[in-house]
């Protein structure tokens, strides 16, 4: 009995392991499973043909402060357009991504119990965010907490001074994995790599590969969907 249920325990992982390269985070917006979703808006619309995001979703995306967090970017004044298009960038990433399952983390937070940390990102879309933006001001080295809510929206904690991007993010790297408490890390892999996620692409999405060889390159995910052939048949022999 102790063979079979480590047998089932091994199956069971390895399904797990199937699900998170097409799966959605328990947040606040994201759908329950990744599906077709049309008419995705502008940004986010590489993700059309499997998404987390629905259309409502990726429409506010794109729109200063949005009921989807009621998020200021311009609290430090007024955020570039070369700029914002970065965060709205990421904004669709994190919403619409089905293949960031090796990277998922449980959370108690009110707003969601599930979070990203230290997805990959590819050293062309970190440096060009970082560049877009190094002419921007900021008040905060983590955007995730730390914010004035009292207005409703967030504004810059009593006692903090407005600074220029390079002296809160001195390189692209600090910018990257500091700026959402490290749910991005900084590498120097290139897009053509097959190793780093993507925020911006066309035709297929290339990220499904990546998330694959992560998921792979963890021991305990040993699973292979050839195994449900025998599934049967071993489980009979080890009955008798």
């Amino acid at each position: 009995m102790l063979a079979i249920s480590a047998f089932l325990l091994a199956l069971c992982s390895g399904v797990l392991s199937l699900d998170k390269l097409n799966m959605c985070m328990d947040a606040k917006h994201h759908k329950v499973d990744p599906g077709p979703e049309g008419k995705l808006y502008l940004q986010c619309a590489p993700w059309r043909e499997n998404a987390c995001c629905t259309a409502n979703t990726s429409t506010e995306a794109h729109d200063d402060n949005s009921y989807l967090y009621n998020f200021n970017w311009n609290h430090c004044g007024a955020m570039s357009d070369k700029c914002k298009r970065h965060f709205i960038q990421d904004t669709c990433f994190y919403e619409c991504s089905p293949h960031l399952g090796p990277w998922i983390q449980k959370v108690d937070q009110s707003w969601r119990k599930e979070r990203i940390l230290d997805v990959p990102l590819c050293q062309e879309d970190c440096v060009s965010w970082w560049e877009d933006c190094k002419d921007q001001a900021t008040c905060k080295t983590d955007w995730h907490k730390g914010w004035d809510w009292s207005s409703g929206t967030n504004q810059c904690p009593a006692g903090s001074k407005c600074k220029t991007w390079a002296e809160i993010y001195p390189t692209a790297q600090s910018m990257c994995e500091k700026i959402w408490s490290n749910s991005y890390k900084y590498t120097t892999y290139t897009k053509t790599s097959g190793r780093c996620m993507q925020m911006w692409f066309t035709g297929p999405n290339p990220n499904k590969k990546v998330a694959e060889y992560y998921l792979n390159a963890q021991p305990h995910n040993s699973f292979s969907p050839t195994m449900l052939l025998v599934i049967p048949f071993t489980f009979i022999m080890m009955m008798h």
